[in-house]
């Protein structure tokens, strides 16, 4: 499973009414529609991230830096995601596709058959929050269109994870000095094409 779209589609919704514990500010789902859908089109960065999911905790440790990008599918209810990233010392050019559930605005990454349903957070048009719901586990990231967010920016998220229970132990970041070097600049050292 891609970290970056893992770590953009996280957080279950089974924590109350509103998804989060009393006073923390709600995270309010976007309503999926085609305009929505239009302004995640293009580049990512992620930026941080936490989950009390096991799998997803072993992803976020291992995910030293990554960019994605949406395009259009040949379907309406399908987005391409091309994600490259640096797990550990070793960069992964990966390709999946995100469905698109309307009638319920989520967002399904699926990925070697295994599906990750999540929810959209949209906070700006140049940054996003993704909830993903996964067996009552929660799982919540945060990306930038670019590779860094302002302090207020990134305070306000950990204020987010920090409301729901998560310390800064369990909070994972990407770093732009562990970028993987662009296509013309790879040495074919550690570098692996899925």
């Amino acid at each position: 499973m891609l970290p970056s779209l893992t770590l953009l589609l996280g957080l279950p919704l089974a924590l109350a009414t509103t998804g989060e514990p009393h006073g923390c500010t709600p995270l309010v789902p976007v309503t999926l529609d085609k305009d929505a859908i239009h302004g995640l089109l293009g580049q990512w960065f992620y930026i941080t991230g936490a989950s009390t999911y096991p799998p997803h905790q072993e992803e976020f440790k291992a995910v030293k830096y990554s960019t994605f990008s949406f395009s259009p599918s040949s379907h309406e209810d399908e987005l391409n995601i091309t994600e490259s990233m640096r797990l550990n010392e070793t960069c992964v050019v990966k390709s999946a596709k995100i469905q698109i559930f309307w009638h319920n605005s989520t967002l399904v990454h699926v990925d070697d058959q295994v599906a990750s349903p999540a929810k959209l957070i949209q906070s700006d048009k140049d940054l996003f929050i993704l909830k993903n719901f996964n067996d009552n586990f929660l799982s919540l990231s945060l990306s930038a269109r670019t590779p860094n967010v302002s302090k207020e920016q990134l305070e306000e998220f950990k204020g987010h994870l920090y409301c729901l229970g998560f310390t800064e132990e369990d909070i994972f970041y990407a770093s732009e000095k562990d970028a993987c070097p662009l296509p013309e600049e790879k040495t074919d050292e550690g570098d692996v094409e899925l």
